[in-house]
């Protein structure tokens, strides 16, 4: 029998395993791989967990339990530390970039997409947002999981949107970072306000109601013919040993019980995996997709960006299978309809910073 020490170990490197967003950790494209999958109860558990905004990816579960633990203890986070001059390099090649191939001109989305297609090859890191301390706001670029890649594409086409004369300036420095933080900011907090860790949209569809409430993006699930999802949110409140935050201060709990509450109580719509193919063709380039999960507790198992091509719908993400940002290999209907975790999609369309 294990003990309670155990257990806690046990979900926590099942959680890594599946690069669940518990503590940060995004992942898991099953694409041709089932290795890093659970069976039964241990996948229904460990299948999904928010942290670093909110979401995991799991794959189907025909893996026995047990498999690739070893995967676990070896991505224990990021190797490279945030907010270092690398980190603020990649924000100014890749604002000036666009800038300088004219695409501050296009609309939000097309920009989201030309810019999160250059980081196609950037490794993938669990816990990225989990740095040591007080909630701050992390800025880390050169490593990403699923969520920390959609939020950081977003705010570098605000920022190109919103000053692109200024991102030519060969010395942009201070105030680039400045407004960078700003944006970033806006869009990783409840109301666009740090203040501490139970103040950061750990669930993804909060994360999509508060930004549309931001007026930053517009959560378009209902009117694609989206069905309401009634199941209840839970999941961090009833795992908080799994995060290092709930451990370390347990009055979070309370906090978060009001946001699960709340979230549980509000009407939320997600498009089914049977119909998705059937409304792609009213999702855009860049719009937001958020797979919704089938993990008790749980709202959103993963997350990325959609992008056409071939004429079908796929998409750009930072998946812990591949260990990097990529391309779906299959349409997102289908990809969707492999993943037992999952069983459908929320969709949120940027607007226009300009």
């Amino acid at each position: 029998m294990l003990t309670r020490a155990k257990t806690v170990q046990t979900v926590r490197r099942w959680l890594a395993v599946l690069g669940v967003c518990v503590l940060g950790a995004c992942g898991g494209d099953p694409e041709g791989s089932s290795g890093t999958a659970l069976s039964g109860g241990a996948a229904q558990l460990a299948g999904a967990g928010p942290g670093g905004s909110t979401a995991g990816d799991t794959g189907t579960p025909d893996a026995p339990a047990g498999a690739n633990t070893g995967t676990a203890d070896a991505q224990v986070g990021p190797t490279t530390l945030p907010g270092t001059d690398a980190d603020w390099a990649i924000v100014e090649e890749k604002a000036r970039w666009a800038v300088e191939q004219g695409y501050s001109g296009l609309s939000i989305g097309d920009l989201v997409v030309r810019i999160g297609e250059t980081f196609v090859g950037t490794p993938y890191a669990p816990y990225t947002l989990e740095a040591p301390g007080e909630e701050s706001l992390v800025i880390e670029l050169e490593e990403l999981d699923c969520v920390t890649f959609v939020e950081n594409v977003l705010a570098l086409a605000r920022l190109v949107q919103t000053v692109p004369d200024e991102l030519l300036v060969a010395r942009y420095g201070d105030r680039q970072r400045t407004l960078f933080s700003s944006l970033l900011e806006d869009i990783r907090y409840r109301g666009g306000v740090l203040e501490e860790y139970p103040s950061r949209l750990h669930y993804f569809s909060e994360w999509i109601r508060d930004n549309d409430e931001m007026g930053l993006v517009r959560d378009v699930s209902e009117e694609l013919g989206g069905v309401a999802d009634d199941e209840p949110i839970d999941f961090m409140t009833t795992h908080p040993d799994a995060y290092r935050q709930l451990r370390e201060a347990p009055a979070f709990l309370t906090e978060l019980r009001e946001v699960e509450a709340r979230l549980s109580a509000e009407p939320r719509y997600y498009i089914p995996e049977d119909r998705i193919a059937l409304v792609e063709d009213r999702i855009q380039d860049g719009d937001i997709i958020a797979a919704t999960s089938t993990v008790a507790g749980l709202d959103i198992a993963h997350t990325g960006i959609a992008l056409w091509k071939d004429g079908r719908l796929h998409l750009l993400h930072a998946p812990l299978a591949g260990g990097v940002v990529q391309i779906s290999e299959v349409p997102l209907a289908e990809r969707i309809q492999r993943i037992a975790g999952q069983d459908g999609v929320m969709v949120a369309r940027p607007l226009e910073a300009r």
